[in-house]
């Protein structure tokens, strides 16, 4: 069971989020919160799994509530405002609901948490799956206690999320539990370039970039501050800098 914490300031808000959640058999509603300083004192005094928070809010708003926080749970951003959707990558939230959203939309957005957390426990309970073999033209990743090879030409990108990594290069990726950084050194330079914390793409399978996104098939990934000079100096052929 993975236990909530709806936190909005707009009651009929926390009404739809209390509602959405008792339909959902894996998630249990702790409590609903109009602030987040009410929420704040249940994140001290019991465990709490998820939270369903809004963005702004009187006082703090989400996005403060969530970077005081020491040990952060799983976070759906609710909000009514799209501009920030990029933030909430920065963040690793696992998803971002856009006010007014249909149950169809939360339901995909709690489905992803329950998916983390099935991997979470996988990655942990597999001790020896840390370690990624590199040769120039592929991997060998040790997942569910077996050694896959992975075309590094049939890679399209990489995704990290916490405590584990998801590489896709197929219908199903391919999930281990390693770091990015870890990872990133272990791929060519020339053909992987990191793009935000949370992503790694495959140069030549990009289709489209705009400022703040790329597109690979049909995933959109978001492209950081911090990436976006060396991507785009690779774009344009420079000499990207170390």
């Amino acid at each position: 069971m993975i236990r909530c914490l709806a936190i909005d300031d707009e009651m009929l808000a926390l009404d739809l989020l209390e509602d959405n959640i008792k339909k959902i058999p894996f998630l249990e509603l702790v409590q609903t919160c109009r602030s987040a300083m009410e929420a704040m004192e249940i994140l001290r005094s019991q465990p709490i799994d998820l939270l369903f928070l809004d963005i702004q809010m009187p006082d703090i708003s989400g996005i403060q509530l969530l970077r005081s926080l020491p040990h952060k749970p799983m976070v759906i951003f609710t909000t009514a405002f799209s501009s920030y959707a990029t933030e909430g990558f920065d963040l690793d939230v696992i998803d971002y609901l856009l006010k007014p959203y249909p149950f169809e939309r939360f339901l995909r957005a709690v489905n992803k948490v329950h998916e983390y957390m099935d991997l979470r426990e996988r990655a942990s309970s597999q001790a020896n799956s840390k370690e990624i073999v590199a040769s120039p033209n592929f991997l060998f990743v040790k997942a569910d206690y077996k050694l896959y090879k992975i075309n590094l030409k049939d890679i399209l990108y990489i995704e990290g999320l916490k405590d584990y990594i998801k590489i896709y290069a197929s219908e199903k990726p391919v999930v281990t539990q390693m770091s990015m950084k870890a990872l990133e050194e272990k791929l060519p330079a020339r053909d992987f370039i990191r793009v935000h914390r949370s992503f790694i793409v495959a140069f030549h399978k990009i289709d489209f970039v705009q400022k703040h996104m790329l597109t690979i098939g049909k995933k959109e990934i978001p492209i950081s501050e911090h990436y976006r000079d060396q991507l785009f100096k690779i774009i344009n052929n420079e000499k990207p800098t170390d």
